[in-house]
């Protein structure tokens, strides 16, 4: 097939991990895609680059003019597709919503092209809670319903963002849970976990591994606490895998109770030194995570064959099997994510044996990218030839 791909994704962060590696499985696969997004300049591979730009524009208009602005993107997006089409000759456009975005749409409608929508999160929602707010809810609410209902498929990353976009009108036989997965291949040179504790000078330590950009909701304070007691083994540390606004407090923290020597981040780093550092964890955290997510590191920890430490929530649980392929704990219950380290860290049989199970959910549940190419290709497929059965109808 023919694929348009369209985004309006800036940052060099998880987003771009899943356009990057969708887009690759699709050609891996044999198809050709033609990609349509924004110009943002940055190609360095870095995870958390790319989107200053765009916060100081947001931080520099009022709350209303930038939302306007972003809707006015459609109309100039919608040119760039409909360019891109007449010389690519598209067989589907597969698009990655954004609030504000009906360019796909908008193309779909133009072109009678079959229109999949990539969906991560209930943006809305999120804007209005996050980000500083929404001052045009009515019309946001307004256009990702619009957005939704259009498409010829709807591929939300969870079950329960699904319940979200059935409530929004969609038919349930236009929605496709799709989650998250990983590129055997950026896995398949991962050190043993061995020789990656030694190339970070970590050896003899039982490693607690967190990758990402790490925010003060991420419940990451609660785990250097727990290091200061009793229940935390000496020789344990935590590996901050990434960056985030929340860093200089963690670090602050961890001098305040001693323990500098056993936290440490390693900042920023380039995407594919990823799997080098999380190949040195012996225990994986999710301690906190959004309630309609699919996280990306969740899947490298899983890929890794990881023993996982996460709260036991519906999302989490589409992956995630208590004393299977993880240890969940009550999100909100006192003291149990604690609890679930201090077991996990004193049984190393538990380790194994979860991390085993880890890594046989890459195969039980499919979460690969190619995977995901492959179920894409099939729903593009199928909105064709329903298509022409319509079109068939009508002559």
């Amino acid at each position: 097939m023919r694929i348009l791909y369209h985004h309006r994704t800036a940052s060099k962060d998880g987003q771009a991990v899943h356009i990057e590696e969708m887009i690759d499985a699709l050609r891996g696969l044999g198809h050709e895609v033609r990609v349509v997004a924004p110009m943002v300049g940055d190609d360095t591979g870095q995870m958390g680059g790319g989107v200053g730009w765009v916060h100081r524009l947001k931080a520099r208009l009022p709350r209303a003019v930038y939302e306007l602005m972003e809707l006015a993107y459609s109309a100039v997006a919608y040119r760039k597709l409909l360019r891109a089409a007449r010389e690519f000759q598209p067989d589907a456009i597969y698009e990655r919503y954004n609030l504000f975005l009906l360019s796909g749409l908008m193309a779909k409608r133009r072109l009678g092209l079959p229109l999949l929508l990539e969906v991560n999160a209930p943006l809305v929602q999120e804007r209005a809670q996050h980000s500083g707010g929404l001052s045009l809810q009515r019309l946001a609410r307004w256009a990702e319903g619009t957005a939704w209902r259009g498409a010829d498929a709807v591929l939300p990353v969870t079950a329960v963002l699904a319940q979200h976009v059935r409530a929004h009108g969609v038919p349930a036989e236009r929605i496709h849970v799709v989650p998250n997965g990983i590129n055997r291949a950026h896995f398949a040179g991962a050190p043993t976990p061995e020789a990656a504790r030694r190339a970070l000078g970590l050896e003899g330590r039982l490693v607690l591994g967190f990758t990402g950009f790490v925010r003060e909701w991420h419940g990451v304070d609660r785990i250097i606490d727990w290091m200061a007691t009793a229940d935390a083994p000496a020789e344990s540390h935590l590996l901050m895998v990434g960056d985030g606004p929340v860093r200089a407090a963690l670090e602050a923290q961890a001098a305040r109770l001693g323990l500098s020597q056993r936290v440490s981040f390693t900042g920023v780093v380039h995407r594919d030194a990823v799997p080098a550092h999380v190949a040195a964890f012996d225990i994986a955290l999710q301690p906190a995570v959004t309630a309609y997510a699919s996280p990306l590191k969740l899947m490298e920890y899983l890929a890794l064959g990881k023993a996982v430490v996460a709260p036991a929530t519906p999302n989490l649980m589409e992956v995630l099997t208590h004393e299977v392929n993880a240890l969940l704990f009550d999100e909100h219950g006192a003291g149990a994510l604690e609890a679930a380290l201090t077991r996990l860290c004193r049984d190393g049989e538990l380790r194994a044996r979860l991390g085993q199970g880890s890594a046989d959910t890459i195969d039980r549940l499919g979460l690969t990218w190619s995977g995901n190419a492959q179920r894409a290709v099939r729903l593009a497929e199928a909105a064709r030839a329903g298509q022409g059965r319509t079109a068939g109808a009508r002559a």
